[in-house]
């Protein structure tokens, strides 16, 4: 566990500067807890990629604690913001499993989040225990994305049902479905396109594979996973909103925190999306997709 925490520590360094030392800055600077410094902090957090609305709801919630608390000394006011950050990260959300095989995750995503990629991940860590994985390539549209499966399985050890570039996503999905409950495979993910730029047809086309999931395996999908791109700050809030909207969103996975400052937008996430964070990927390794724990993200974050 010490060697993940610190692989975790080092990995949201950038998260880290960008806010929690900015925090840290502002209380250390002041001489007295006034108007003035909650300003400040809600001018960080908002920088930082929480959200406008989220960021008001923390330092109004500072303010409150402070006064009950009686506290008087800008340092003390630390500890406060830890617990609010842990509080505001939720509990830990695991992903839901099925109790006969196959359990069924649908991957979603816009375009250049990495979900491909994610899904090859996600492969190998199920895997883990020696589960039996299979995915299938229901991004047909985009050019190579089948072959980018088909290496990312090659890497986990996953077989890949697919068609044809331009099949009908639903009826790849379908083949894959038939296989999965025939060979009796514990988990089945299904890579989506995420082309936003044709938004509606992409959504009328994601719905149709959701109902071809539900219409083979009545209580499936077991997860709808949406991929987020922890760079896109703000913009991953709206994706949430978007998709929630035709597929019904249980879960998200946040890729690429350790490549950015704008890893408060998890804050903004689950205070404005109430969408639990399942997963976070922390690097380009096959091994650096992990469940979400909110404990120890924070304890990540503070140290």
């Amino acid at each position: 566990m010490a060697g993940i925490f610190g692989k975790l520590k080092d990995k949201l360094s950038k998260t880290r500067q960008g806010l929690v030392d900015k925090i840290e800055q502002v209380f250390s600077g002041a001489t007295k807890i006034d108007e003035d410094l909650y300003e400040e902090l809600e001018e960080i957090l908002i920088q930082a990629d929480v959200g406008v609305s989220t960021a008001l709801e923390m330092v109004e919630k500072l303010r409150q604690l402070a006064k009950e608390r009686k506290v008087s000394d800008p340092l003390d006011l630390h500890k406060v913001m830890k617990e609010l950050i842990t509080e505001k990260l939720g509990e830990k959300s695991p992903l839901n499993l099925s109790e006969s095989k196959p359990t069924v995750y649908l991957i979603v995503g816009v375009n250049g989040v990495g979900k491909t990629t994610t899904i090859g991940k996600l492969a190998k860590y199920l895997q883990e225990g020696g589960k039996h994985v299979m995915l299938a390539a229901g991004d047909t549209f985009r050019a190579a994305a089948i072959e980018q499966l088909e290496v990312w399985g090659e890497r986990a050890g996953a077989e890949v049902i697919k068609q044809t570039e331009g099949a009908d996503p639903a009826a790849v999905v379908y083949d894959a479905l038939k296989a999965a409950k025939a060979r009796a495979i514990d988990f089945l993910l299904i890579d989506t396109a995420g082309r936003l730029h044709n938004k509606v047809n992409l959504m009328k086309e994601l719905a149709k594979i959701k109902r071809v999931v539900e219409r083979e395996i009545p209580d499936a999908p077991h997860e709808v996973l949406l991929v987020l791109d922890a760079t896109t700050g703000q913009n991953a809030i709206q994706q949430v909103k978007l998709f929630q909207e035709t597929v019904n969103v249980t879960g998200i996975i946040l890729t690429k925190l350790d490549g950015t400052a704008k890893g408060g937008v998890i804050l903004g996430i689950q205070g404005e999306t109430r969408v639990p964070v399942k997963l976070i990927g922390i690097g380009e390794s096959i091994d650096d997709l992990k469940p979400f724990e909110p404990q120890e993200f924070a304890e990540a974050l503070f140290v």
